[in-house]
């Protein structure tokens, strides 16, 4: 695979759609495969990982996987942010329309190993933007869309996530997690979309080893 990450495309009715219709090929990911949106990203090495940094900068962002849709499926793939608090939020998005609308799942490295017991609730966290941001769910749904991570993966390392999408329940699992860290109900109904690569405000993340299954 020449060193990329591979994101492995497998074409299903109702799951995964590519529009170069790659079949069961793999797709490459490095920048000039996304279609990034108030972010730039760069390749990224790091010991046998080799991915994908997006930068920081004010208000969210989103690296879709160009030409790629997702319907019911599994999306893998190891995040890292950082263990500084109110600036790193870090995760994929899926059922994608455009820059501002989709629905995500992200971390919140900060708040993995805090002694804060507030912040601890709130370290994985699913949104459904523009309508169902993180402040009015935590405002009008207290603990049902965010909870903390068991066991608490190292804040500054990489960590695995995997989210599996059978709408309209969203599990996410959360590093070497048995049980899901989360488990929601999709606020929206799209029935399918983009997937791409997220970071919240002010955050940069680095992403690597992705793979996207879709329910056969």
């Amino acid at each position: 695979m020449n060193g990329h990450v591979a994101v492995s495309l497998m074409l299903a009715a109702g799951g995964l759609c590519s529009a170069s219709r790659l079949g069961g090929q793999a797709k490459t990911l490095d920048p000039a495969s996304l279609d990034v949106f108030n972010r730039t990203a760069a390749s990224l090495t790091d010991g046998n990982r080799k991915g994908v940094r997006l930068s920081a900068r004010a208000d969210n962002g989103v690296a879709y996987l160009r030409g790629v849709e997702l319907g019911n499926g599994t999306i893998e793939l190891d995040i890292r942010g950082k263990d500084v608090q109110g600036q790193s939020f870090v995760g994929v998005a899926f059922h994608g329309v455009d820059d501002t609308t989709y629905d995500a799942v992200y971390l919140r490295p900060f708040n993995f190993k805090t002694d804060d017991s507030v912040r601890h609730k709130h370290a994985v966290q699913y949104v459904s933007h523009p309508t169902y941001p993180w402040q009015k769910l935590r405002a009008e749904h207290p603990g049902e869309y965010e909870q903390p991570v068991t066991p608490a993966p190292d804040p500054n390392g990489w960590v695995h996530v995997r989210v599996v999408v059978a709408s309209p329940k969203v599990s996410v699992f959360v590093a070497d997690a048995v049980e899901p860290s989360l488990v929601v109900s999709q606020l929206s109904h799209r029935a399918k979309g983009r997937v791409g690569l997220w970071v919240g405000n002010g955050s940069d993340g680095d992403f690597a080893n992705l793979k996207i299954v879709p329910k056969q």
